[in-house]
């Protein structure tokens, strides 16, 4: 299923000044992630890695309450240590192993923001290196143009603001399809539909408009049919321009929601700039990069090789992991870049077991000073059996962004 999302479409998403970490990584993830940094500084935005519930001891608390407060406070210190506070943060994605301690989340989650919340997206995924909880977090450096963007007629009390705009971007918090209400569940097109609504209110609440979207993740559980969502996605978008995009099958999303969208769009669209390597036809769903200023957002790859006889054709994750970064170069050779200038990135795995082997190939790309980074495994893994035409699933796919002008090591 993972590899035919990416055969469908070029699906994407999220070293530099690295700065100290707050908390060391989990004992078990430092094999992994020993040199990934807690943050990246560049420039006007700071890239915070996924920071899990383990304390500086390396404790783990009692109860699920008190582990999300630990996720917070361990965002909290990397954020301070970087000359921030957590007013300066302006999104968030919060990863959860058990959708139903959604409710209990929030109300920890809300403790640690003032009455300007960031905006937030919230995901039930398969396994995270260390459960039930991981944070990773954009923050802004100056706070002058930092304001919270609501749609007409928007009613929540949650902890997030629908929007947040800054001196030149706009991040959308996940807008959701809508929630099942006695027992019924709207057809998948009027879903999708729903959820893209949403996201385009909280665009034009902003004074803009979807064309100025530069990054879209689509979030489905697997009763979202992608044929459905990439036909009414496509709408919405100019062919060829589209926003890059990493769309994610998830285990579950908030609500009982099946889909929801969230994205960052520029505030000035001629910061805008759609990058497509020669090798990669236009597409009516995502674009392989997108410019936000000198901010590149590139959409999520696999070890998918395009061309004549496109598919996944390597049965390990290491062998798709360099077709990914192959994939990954072409995109940012494009935009006259490269991996030295990749701030952050976030990483899914069919299988947490295969993080060894993907860090093992994916630390060379960097020289050993990596981005800020997230991993996780968002759905249960799939048959790794090769179909009749020797294709294989994806058992790893990558999202990145990179900033220019940045002095990055």
């Amino acid at each position: 299923m993972k590899s035919f999302l990416v055969v469908l479409l070029l699906c994407s998403a999220v070293g530099a000044q690295a700065q100290p970490a707050a908390t060391p990584p989990p004992q078990e993830s430092l094999k992994v992630r020993g040199a990934t940094p807690s943050s990246v500084d560049a420039g006007d935005y700071i890239y915070i890695s996924a920071q899990g519930p383990r304390g500086a001891d390396g404790a783990l608390p009692a109860t699920f309450a008190a582990q999300v407060r630990q996720a917070l406070n361990n965002l909290k210190g990397v954020v301070e240590t970087a000359g921030l506070t957590m007013d300066h943060v302006l999104y968030t994605t919060v990863y959860l192993t058990d959708i139903s301690q959604y409710a209990e989340m929030n109300r920890a989650f809300g403790e640690f923001f003032g009455k300007v919340p960031p905006a937030r997206a919230v995901l039930g995924v398969a396994a995270l290196p260390e459960p039930p909880i991981q944070i990773n977090a954009v923050a802004v450096r100056n706070l002058s143009d930092r304001r919270a963007v609501y749609p007409p007629n928007y009613k929540s009390d949650e902890p997030f603001s629908p929007g947040i705009l800054t001196h030149d971007r706009l991040f959308v918090s996940a807008m959701p399809g809508p929630v099942p209400s006695g027992g019924k569940v709207a057809d998948n097109a009027t879903q999708v539909d729903f959820a893209l609504d949403r996201m385009k209110a909280v665009v034009e609440a902003a004074g803009l408009k979807l064309g100025y979207m530069v990054f879209v993740n689509p979030y489905l559980t697997a009763q979202i049919p992608m044929r459905v969502m990439n036909e009414r996605y496509a709408r919405r978008f100019e062919f060829g321009n589209t926003p890059a995009r990493a769309t994610i099958e998830v285990s579950s999303l908030p609500n009982g929601a099946q889909i929801e969208y969230t994205g960052v769009a520029v505030r000035d669209l001629k910061e805008r700039r759609a990058v497509r390597p020669k090798n990669m036809p236009p597409s009516p769903t995502a674009s392989p990069c997108v410019f936000a200023g000198d901010t590149l957002y590139c959409s999520a790859k696999s070890g998918f090789i395009p061309g004549p006889n496109e598919g996944v054709y390597s049965s390990t994750t290491a062998l798709q992991l360099r077709q990914t970064m192959r994939n990954q170069m072409d995109n940012l050779e494009e935009a006259g870049m490269d991996f030295e200038q990749v701030v952050s990135t976030v990483v899914y795995l069919d299988n947490l077991a295969d993080i060894p082997a993907f860090d093992e190939v994916y630390g060379k790309y960097f020289k050993g000073k990596l981005p800020a980074q997230t991993t996780l495994q968002q759905i249960a893994p799939a048959d790794r059996s090769a179909d009749k035409e020797e294709h294989y699933p994806d058992l790893e796919q990558v999202s990145l962004i990179a900033v220019r002008n940045v002095p990055m090591h």
